[in-house]
C-alpha cells in the first residue's frame, strides 16, 4: 500500500497539472493526448463519463505512450477492476465509500480517492490512503477549507479539482500540502469539438511554463 501511495505521489508531482477528460468521441481521443503531450502535460485523467471512455483511453495507451493515461470518475469496484485490466496508470474518484476503499486497498491499481469533509478523510486514512483528490475543491470551501483540513492532518497529500483553471491554479499549487491539481480548463470543450489542436498545445505550453515549480 506504502508504495502504491508514494508512486502515484511521486507521478502527481512531476504532473503539476492533471486534464481532466470527458471524451465524446473516439476519434478525438489520440490527437488530444497528442496535443497535451506536446504541450508538457503528460498525466492525464480520463473519465468514466461517457460510453467510449475506455475506449478512448485504450487508443490514447496505444497510440500515445509518452502519456501516463489514469482513470476518472470511478465510483465502485466494478470501475476499478474495469480501469486495472485496461492497464490503466491511476485511478481517480469524486468520493468515498467503504466498498470502493476495500477494494482499491486490494488492488494493485493507484488510487486518489475523492474527498470533501474530514469524516470521509479520516475514511480515507483508515484504509491507508494519504493521498486524496479534494473535490469539489473550490464548491468546498476552497484553500481556506483545504488548510482547515491540514490542521488535523498534517500528512495527507491533496490533488485539488472542482473550480480550478488558469487563474486560481497557482493559488493553489502554492499550498505546502497539494502535489498537482487537477482540471479542464486546459481542453475546452469547443477546441476539441473543432480540432484546435494547436490551440490546446498552446494553452498547456502557456499554463506549464507558468505553474512547474523551477
Amino acid at each position: 500500500m506504502r508504495a502504491k501511495q508514494e508512486k502515484l505521489a511521486a507521478l502527481f508531482r512531476q504532473a503539476t497539472i492533471i486534464p481532466v477528460l470527458t471524451i465524446e468521441r473516439i476519434e478525438d481521443a489520440v490527437p488530444l493526448a497528442k496535443a497535451l503531450v506536446a504541450g508538457g502535460v503528460r498525466v492525464l485523467e480520463v473519465t468514466l463519463r461517457t460510453p467510449v471512455a475506455i475506449e478512448a483511453a485504450r487508443a490514447m495507451m496505444a497510440n500515445v505512450p509518452e502519456a501516463e493515461v489514469g482513470i476518472g470518475t470511478i465510483l465502485n469496484a466494478n470501475d476499478l477492476s474495469r480501469a486495472e485490466s485496461l492497464g490503466a496508470g491511476f485511478g481517480i474518484s469524486p468520493g468515498v465509500t467503504p466498498d470502493l476503499l476495500k477494494a482499491a486497498s486490494a488492488s494493485a491499481l493507484p488510487l486518489a480517492p475523492g474527498i470533501a469533509t474530514a469524516s470521509e478523510l479520516m475514511l480515507a486514512l483508515a484504509h491507508g490512503f494519504d493521498l486524496v483528490k479534494f473535490f469539489p475543491a473550490e464548491q468546498s470551501g476552497g484553500i481556506k477549507a483545504l488548510r482547515a483540513l491540514a490542521g488535523p492532518f498534517p500528512d495527507v497529500m491533496f490533488c485539488p479539482t472542482g473550480g480550478i483553471g488558469e487563474a486560481n491554479a497557482a493559488a493553489w499549487l502554492a499550498e505546502p500540502n497539494v502535489v498537482a491539481v487537477g482540471g479542464s480548463w486546459l481542453c475546452p470543450a469547443a477546441d476539441v469539438r473543432s480540432g484546435n489542436w494547436a490551440g490546446i498545445t498552446a494553452m498547456c505550453n502557456r499554463a506549464m511554463k507558468l505553474l512547474k515549480p523551477a
